[in-house]
């Protein structure tokens, strides 16, 4: 199946991803979003592109190994724990809905902006994920441009 690039909607969903770039968020932190929920939705392609993309960014392959453990793990920090545990509730949402205890944890470390910018990091994920799957892209084509900017 091929989605064509050209189409309003998918232009937008491009807007989405630079708004969600340029929205302060760590860039650390937001590939650990993308790669978690990536990891939950089981999209070979966007985990792939996020830890190259993670990796030119620094990270180290320790933490990207463990990052579906990373309750067991002492590899992470307290916010990056309390976004991942929100990471995780808003892509199961359908069984796992995002529980106050989770809210509360994340906002002991972002304002509420913060907070709106983050979730709409992880909503975004999740669409380039149904994107990405559906149009069954293909792992190990992404080659990282810089680390300034990737598309999804």
């Amino acid at each position: 199946m091929e989605l064509g690039v050209e189409s309003a909607a998918y232009r937008a969903m491009l807007q989405l991803e630079r708004y969600v770039r340029g929205s302060g968020i760590n860039p650390t932190l937001l590939e650990l979003i993308k790669i978690r929920a990536s990891q939950i939705n089981g999209c070979a392609f966007c985990i792939d592109m996020h830890t190259k993309d993670a990796r030119l960014n620094g990270e180290t392959e320790q933490r990207i190994y463990a990052l579906n453990a990373w309750r067991e793990t002492p590899f992470f920090t307290t916010e990056e724990r309390a976004v991942l545990a929100l990471t995780e509730a808003v892509t199961l949402i359908a069984t796992n809905p995002v529980s106050d205890e989770i809210y509360a944890e994340v906002s002991r470390y972002f304002t509420p902006d913060e907070i709106a910018n983050l979730l709409m990091a992880i909503v975004t994920i999740n669409g380039w994920n149904r994107i990405a799957i559906t149009t069954q892209m293909i792992p190990g084509s992404y080659e990282p441009q810089s680390s300034s900017f990737a598309v999804n």
